[in-house]
């Protein structure tokens, strides 16, 4: 069934920006906006059923990930997940270990929590990339020190949707005693997590990212780690996060685990995100002969995501000349900037290729008919260039 807030507009290719809620995530949250709308730290009658909601969500969004569910803390956002992430856990961290290590393609988040502690003395230290987007494991190793307190990577990139070797990664920041951290945003429910197995101490989940609504997210913590809360309150979420529960929403997310674990226990789906995403490069490319690059790694990568630079374009003007194709550029967090992408800058890419670029990025309701009439309508205005 095609959604219902698909239905009349361009053909979609911006999950990667926000997904649309799911109908039974919908469904799942709605009681707790009408008929449940007592405050789960109520001990009396009206606070049961949202406090039982609250508990249930934590544990569909640790069986997700293979965590417990004391690990989850909800939060309002994946910004806030990766703030409480990096400066809480610098904060908390002994005395000495005053060393951030990260890359300069992550998100925002990451990259402005770091500036905000270098005000206090800690140093932060941005690793190099490749052409694809990965760093060298080993690049770590050379950079890491017993002064460093937190290494944060990102799972998955928004823009190229290139993947980290994660558990690597992880294991040189256990050997150095340092904590290490990875944005899930784009992989939570798109590629299998087990985070027993990645051995990661944190790790930020996104709602809006999987088919929940926007304004709640979550952070893994493993049981331990010690993280200073960034908003101060009443104690909720084990005092990692004060305030009021967005009920609603965190069933929203629950609900949303649940129905992601089952694409990721079902290859077929995933299978099918994957060959919809290479059809559409193929088709790019036959219909522009030589001229599409791919940007970003061409194995390890997102199933849903397809970087490319169009030679002889500029990717905002191509994409406002095709209102067929609601596309991005880059990170909704920068659309509107008309700069080259600082991620694929890193990537050693030149400012003129990094400017060609489209973010074509794919979901659970894209068709074979919308790929290939979305790869016509690109590629007709991109040979009027």
């Amino acid at each position: 069934m095609p959604h219902p807030g698909l239905t009349g507009g361009p053909i979609y290719l911006d999950y990667n920006a926000t997904t649309p809620v799911d109908p039974a995530v919908l469904e799942a949250a709605l009681p707790y906006l009408t008929t449940h709308f007592g405050n789960p730290s109520s001990s009396h009658h009206f606070g049961a059923v949202p406090r039982e909601a609250v508990a249930r969500s934590r544990d569909q969004v640790a069986a997700l990930l293979g965590a417990r569910a004391g690990e989850i803390v909800f939060t309002g956002a994946g910004s806030e997940s990766d703030t409480l992430a990096v400066r809480g856990a610098v904060l908390a961290a002994p005395a000495g270990r005053r060393e951030v290590i990260t890359l300069p393609t992550e998100h925002p988040a990451v990259l402005n929590a770091g500036r905000s502690l270098q005000a206090g003395g800690v140093t932060v230290t941005h690793l190099p990339v490749d052409g694809h987007g990965r760093v060298d494991p080993a690049c770590l190793e050379a950079s890491i020190s017993a002064g460093t307190a937190l290494v944060s990577i990102a799972f998955g990139n928004s823009e190229t949707g290139t993947l980290q070797p994660i558990r690597e990664l992880a294991a040189i920041a256990r050997a150095h005693g340092a904590l290490f951290h990875t944005d899930g945003a784009q992989a939570v429910g798109k590629v299998a997590i087990d985070v027993e197995e990645l051995g990661v101490d944190l790790l930020t989940v996104v709602g809006h990212k999987m088919y929940a609504p926007k304004g709640v997210g979550a952070l893994y913590v493993r049981d331990g780690v010690a993280v200073a809360p960034t908003v101060h309150g009443g104690g909720q979420e084990n005092g990692l996060r004060a305030g009021t529960e967005n009920v609603a929403f965190v069933a929203a997310l629950g609900q949303a685990a649940v129905l992601a674990g089952a694409e990721l226990s079902g290859d077929a789906r995933l299978g099918r995100l994957t060959g919809l995403r290479d059809l559409l490069h193929r088709e790019l490319e036959r219909l522009l002969p030589g001229r599409v690059r791919l940007n970003g790694h061409p194995e390890h990568r997102l199933p849903g995501t397809l970087n490319v630079s169009i030679d002889g374009v500029r990717s905002r003007s191509l994409l406002a000349a095709v209102p067929g194709v609601a596309a991005a550029t880059g990170s909704a967090c920068h659309e509107g900037v008309d700069a080259p992408s600082e991620v694929l800058l890193a990537m050693g890419l030149s400012p003129e290729r990094a400017n060609a670029a489209l973010r074509l990025s794919l979901g659970r309701w894209t068709t074979e008919d919308e790929v290939r009439e979305a790869a016509r309508l690109i590629a007709e205005q991109a040979g009027r260039a």
